[in-house]
């Protein structure tokens, strides 16, 4: 049984990583860099599914979505337990404007 369950959620995973890619490719290109973040919410919602899950990923990617808006800041907010967050903690040269959230 857990064995399918795993399989089911990898299988979700794999088609919502899909879909991201999709984005990517195809209508991306045609609006431009718009995200105010690192990684951009796209690359972050593809990382999150991959590291965390159809469930608890989906839900970082859409917090991550709700927090990119033209008022918002931006800077570098990498995935929890992901290779970001790894890449930004490994970084002696981010300044306190960049550090990792």
């Amino acid at each position: 049984m857990h064995a399918l369950a795993r399989s089911l959620r990898a299988g979700l995973a794999f088609i919502m990583i899909g879909l991201v890619r999709l984005y990517q490719w195809l209508i991306s290109p045609l609006l431009g860099p718009r995200c105010r973040y690192w990684p951009s919410c796209s690359d972050y919602t593809a990382e999150a599914l991959r590291v965390h899950g159809p469930l608890r990923g989906g839900w970082l990617a859409a917090r991550r979505l709700l927090r990119c808006h033209p008022g918002a800041s931006g800077g570098i907010d990498p995935v929890p337990g992901g290779p970001s967050e790894r890449l930004c903690q490994a970084d002696p040269d981010l300044d306190d404007d960049f550090r990792c959230r």
